[in-house]
């Protein structure tokens, strides 16, 4: 069996940020963006964003998008 889709887009994400490729305060494209890109639905990309933001990988900001969160210092 597959992958659930929105651990594939999870996935894929963190390791954009891993690699650097998705830099500490940089804003990902929009919902509707991530939809096309990734060929999911709305509801795949927002459990993905629900799974970053709670390994705290992501930071949502009310209104104005989400970002990759600064690291925390180690």
């Amino acid at each position: 069996m597959s992958e659930a889709a929105y651990l594939q887009v999870t996935r894929d994400i963190r390791e954009q940020i891993s690699s650097g490729t998705l830099k500490p305060g940089e804003k990902l494209p929009s919902f509707a963006a991530l939809c096309e890109h990734y060929k999911v639905s709305n509801t795949v990309i927002r459990a993905a964003m629900l799974l970053l933001k709670a390994e705290g990988l992501l930071d949502g900001r009310q209104g104005k998008g989400v970002y990759v969160a600064d690291p925390l210092p180690q």
